[in-house]
Protein backbone atom coordinates (compact mmCIF):
# COMPACT_ATOMS: atom_id res chain seq x y z
CA UNK A 1 0.00 0.00 0.00
CA UNK A 2 2.74 2.33 0.82
CA UNK A 3 4.06 2.04 -3.11
CA UNK A 4 0.60 3.07 -4.06
CA UNK A 5 -0.17 5.81 -2.32
CA UNK A 6 3.59 7.36 -3.10
CA UNK A 7 2.61 7.01 -6.46
CA UNK A 8 -0.76 8.96 -5.62
CA UNK A 9 0.31 11.58 -3.56
CA UNK A 10 3.18 12.11 -6.18
CA UNK A 11 0.13 12.41 -8.70
CA UNK A 12 -2.09 14.14 -6.97
CA UNK A 13 0.82 16.54 -5.48
CA UNK A 14 -1.29 16.28 -2.03
CA UNK A 15 0.44 13.81 0.65
CA UNK A 16 -2.08 14.88 2.97
CA UNK A 17 -4.75 13.61 1.12
CA UNK A 18 -3.72 10.49 0.36
CA UNK A 19 -2.73 10.20 4.25
CA UNK A 20 -6.24 11.11 5.28
CA UNK A 21 -7.77 8.85 2.74
CA UNK A 22 -5.96 5.61 4.27
CA UNK A 23 -6.60 6.61 7.37
CA UNK A 24 -10.48 7.57 6.85
CA UNK A 25 -12.40 7.66 3.61
CA UNK A 26 -15.24 9.12 5.09
CA UNK A 27 -13.89 11.90 6.84
CA UNK A 28 -11.24 12.86 4.41
CA UNK A 29 -11.63 15.42 2.07
CA UNK A 30 -12.08 13.14 -1.01
CA UNK A 31 -15.21 14.56 -2.97
CA UNK A 32 -18.02 12.38 -2.27
CA UNK A 33 -18.16 11.06 -6.05
CA UNK A 34 -14.84 9.79 -5.40
CA UNK A 35 -15.75 8.24 -1.95
CA UNK A 36 -18.59 6.24 -4.26
CA UNK A 37 -16.11 4.74 -6.02
CA UNK A 38 -13.32 3.77 -3.29
CA UNK A 39 -15.96 2.25 -1.26
CA UNK A 40 -17.10 0.19 -4.64
CA UNK A 41 -13.00 -0.82 -4.42
CA UNK A 42 -13.41 -1.71 -0.91
CA UNK A 43 -16.33 -4.31 -1.45
CA UNK A 44 -14.18 -5.59 -4.75
CA UNK A 45 -11.40 -6.15 -2.37
CA UNK A 46 -13.28 -7.81 0.81
CA UNK A 47 -16.38 -9.46 -0.54
CA UNK A 48 -16.33 -9.14 -4.13
CA UNK A 49 -18.51 -12.63 -4.53
CA UNK A 50 -21.52 -10.21 -3.06
CA UNK A 51 -21.13 -7.23 -5.58
CA UNK A 52 -24.29 -7.33 -7.96
CA UNK A 53 -26.32 -4.64 -9.93
CA UNK A 54 -27.25 -2.62 -6.80
CA UNK A 55 -23.68 -1.83 -6.54
CA UNK A 56 -23.09 -1.11 -9.84
CA UNK A 57 -26.71 0.90 -10.23
CA UNK A 58 -24.93 3.27 -6.81
CA UNK A 59 -22.03 3.97 -9.17
CA UNK A 60 -24.11 5.06 -12.35
CA UNK A 61 -26.36 6.62 -9.89
CA UNK A 62 -23.21 8.77 -8.85
CA UNK A 63 -22.47 9.38 -12.45
CA UNK A 64 -19.25 6.89 -12.69
CA UNK A 65 -19.58 5.21 -16.79
CA UNK A 66 -19.27 1.63 -17.30
CA UNK A 67 -15.22 1.98 -18.81
CA UNK A 68 -14.51 3.74 -15.26
CA UNK A 69 -15.78 0.81 -13.02
CA UNK A 70 -14.40 -1.73 -15.09
CA UNK A 71 -10.78 -0.14 -14.61
CA UNK A 72 -11.18 0.54 -10.85
CA UNK A 73 -12.06 -3.53 -10.92
CA UNK A 74 -9.23 -4.33 -12.77
CA UNK A 75 -6.69 -1.76 -11.17
CA UNK A 76 -7.77 -3.46 -7.57
CA UNK A 77 -7.72 -7.12 -9.18
CA UNK A 78 -4.31 -5.97 -10.61
CA UNK A 79 -2.74 -4.93 -7.32
CA UNK A 80 -4.38 -7.63 -5.45
CA UNK A 81 -2.37 -10.19 -7.72
CA UNK A 82 0.85 -8.13 -7.53
CA UNK A 83 0.44 -7.32 -3.20
CA UNK A 84 0.26 -11.20 -3.22
CA UNK A 85 3.31 -12.06 -5.17
CA UNK A 86 5.12 -9.29 -3.61
CA UNK A 87 4.11 -10.30 0.11
CA UNK A 88 4.96 -14.25 -1.28
CA UNK A 89 8.04 -13.31 -2.63
CA UNK A 90 9.33 -11.43 0.25
CA UNK A 91 9.80 -8.01 -1.09
CA UNK A 92 9.60 -6.32 2.14
CA UNK A 93 11.22 -3.82 3.79
CA UNK A 94 11.62 -0.74 1.52
CA UNK A 95 11.78 2.99 3.49
CA UNK A 96 9.79 5.16 3.84
CA UNK A 97 12.19 7.51 1.36
CA UNK A 98 12.35 4.31 -0.76
CA UNK A 99 8.41 4.31 -1.49
CA UNK A 100 8.45 8.15 -2.16
CA UNK A 101 11.10 7.85 -4.79
CA UNK A 102 9.65 4.62 -6.62
CA UNK A 103 6.40 6.86 -6.21
CA UNK A 104 7.91 10.02 -8.28
CA UNK A 105 9.10 7.14 -10.88
CA UNK A 106 6.20 5.38 -11.40
CA UNK A 107 3.99 8.92 -11.24
CA UNK A 108 6.37 10.01 -14.14
CA UNK A 109 6.52 6.83 -16.07
CA UNK A 110 4.05 4.55 -14.94
CA UNK A 111 4.26 0.96 -13.65
CA UNK A 112 6.46 -0.21 -16.00
CA UNK A 113 9.84 -1.67 -15.60
CA UNK A 114 12.95 -1.86 -17.79
CA UNK A 115 14.53 -4.79 -17.46
CA UNK A 116 18.31 -4.03 -15.72
CA UNK A 117 19.83 -5.09 -18.65
CA UNK A 118 18.53 -2.65 -21.58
Amino acid sequence: MKSHAAVAAELLGDEALVAAVIKDLESSPLPPLEKVLLRFVDKVNRDSIHIGPPDIATLHEAGWPDAAIYYAITVCALFNFYNRWIDASGVHALSEEAHRMGGKRSAQSGYIRTPLNE
